[in-house]
């Protein structure tokens, strides 16, 4: 394997013994269809023409590389923000979504599904079907919707179905169960708008190329900030992990940068009651992809555990799983604790709320040792409104 391929994807949509299509037989045709024609169009000048225009005039790119200043100053190092909070829609998934709208448009396609844990992949996804007129169908667990009542709103107003997953945990996980499901009946006019880098090839490496727009502007914006082209450190919050693949995606093969993913460890690692997958997790499949996943002995998925909605996934993608692997990437956790404390900080010290699937991200600060002249860049994959109700009730306001 060449080195520009070592952390990449392969034909055979492996991240080395990672990854692949592990599909029933009736999804076959879905998946080889999109698997056909998806490099394509993205490689195509009227796909990145018209993504591009609306990164810029839509969503509201490039998000802002914010040094902050109070935040550094308390660790003794450079402390940069890739402001994905400031994206519209108030997280990075939006990236993903306009991007796969658009080749759900040039597949023909007229009806969209999903999936959504903290209810951002699902506004992202209802915002993108209702600025293209398509109908617009989210899966979400029904614990999630209790929880994230602001945003299971937000895609009603914007039109969008929103189905309560209620078997197993009622999460995440069920909700991708759900949205399959769905998919395997309606191949021909539906399209699966998959919201992090999970399930069966080609949605980690589609998903990961749509957020690779966070490290390629990352790269810029560090070159214009420090002396270096390059970032000592990215960290990022990792549940399925899109925020993170598209902030490493760029560095992958510039191993002078240390990658850094952040997974929600709950009440602790070894609490029972945790979504740190490759803390605890073991090789084994999930949703169409060879992976790491929580299991019991014999094999079954078990249940996760985060405050966090968008981090209680069982399972992690499978370039993560490579990248942990090959030891490319450190991995890390935080409890549920550590995220609260780590979101009220950033408040207080810079005026920024944020969403508490990056929160975790923002406590790997407490975790790790930094020179002074280090370029630590995390990236601030939400913004908090959505959790509000959390930090009230945690915090007392």
């Amino acid at each position: 394997m060449s080195k520009q391929n070592k952390y990449h994807v392969d034909e055979k949509g492996m991240y080395g013994q990672f990854g692949g299509a592990y599909i029933p037989e009736m999804l076959y045709p879905n998946i080889e269809n999109l698997k056909a024609v998806y490099k394509d169009i993205i490689g195509s000048d009227a796909f990145q023409d018209e993504y591009k225009s609306l990164l810029k005039d839509y969503v509201g790119r490039p998000s802002p590389l914010y040094l902050a200043k109070r935040l550094s100053e308390k660790y003794q190092t450079n402390v940069y923000l890739k402001r994905e909070d400031l994206n519209h829609t108030g997280a990075h998934k939006i990236n993903n979504t306009v991007g796969q709208i658009l080749i759900a448009k040039h597949m023909g396609k007229q009806r969209i599904i999903a999936e959504t844990g903290a209810g951002q992949h699902g506004v992202a996804t209802a915002t993108a079907c209702a600025l293209m007129g398509l109908q617009c169908v989210v899966y979400m667990g029904e614990v999630d919707i209790e929880r994230q009542a602001p945003n299971v709103a937000r895609m009603k107003m914007l039109g969008a179905e929103v189905v309560a997953a209620t078997s197993g945990s009622r999460t995440l996980k069920d909700a991708t169960n759900e949205a399959l499901r769905d998919w395997i009946c309606n191949p021909e006019d539906t399209f699966y708008l998959i919201g992090s880098v999970v399930g069966p090839h080609p949605y980690p490496d589609m998903v990961a190329q749509l957020q690779a727009v966070i490290s390629e502007e990352i790269k810029l914006q560090i070159a214009e900030k420090t002396n270096k082209d390059y970032p000592d450190y990215v960290i990022a919050c990792v549940g399925g992990g899109s925020n993170a693949a598209g902030s490493f995606y760029h560095f992958l093969d510039d191993e002078r940068v240390q990658l850094v993913a952040v997974e929600a460890s709950g009440m602790g690692v070894d609490s029972g009651e945790t979504a740190a997958t490759i803390a605890k997790g073991d090789k084994g499949l999930i949703h169409g992809s060879l992976t790491f996943l929580m299991q019991s002995n014999d094999g079954q998925i078990t249940e996760p555990y985060s405050i966090s909605a968008g981090l209680d996934y069982p399972g992690i993608g499978p370039q993560h799983a490579h990248l942990f692997d090959t030891g490319r990437a450190q991995f890390l956790s935080a409890t549920d604790k550590e995220a609260l404390d780590a979101a009220l900080q950033l408040t207080q010290l810079e005026g920024i709320i944020p969403a508490l699937e990056s929160s975790h991200a923002l406590a790997a600060l407490d975790k790790m040792s930094f020179k002074k002249d280090d370029s630590v860049v995390i990236t601030l994959s939400g913004r908090g409104d959505k959790d509000m109700a959390t930090y009230m009730k945690r915090f007392g306001f």
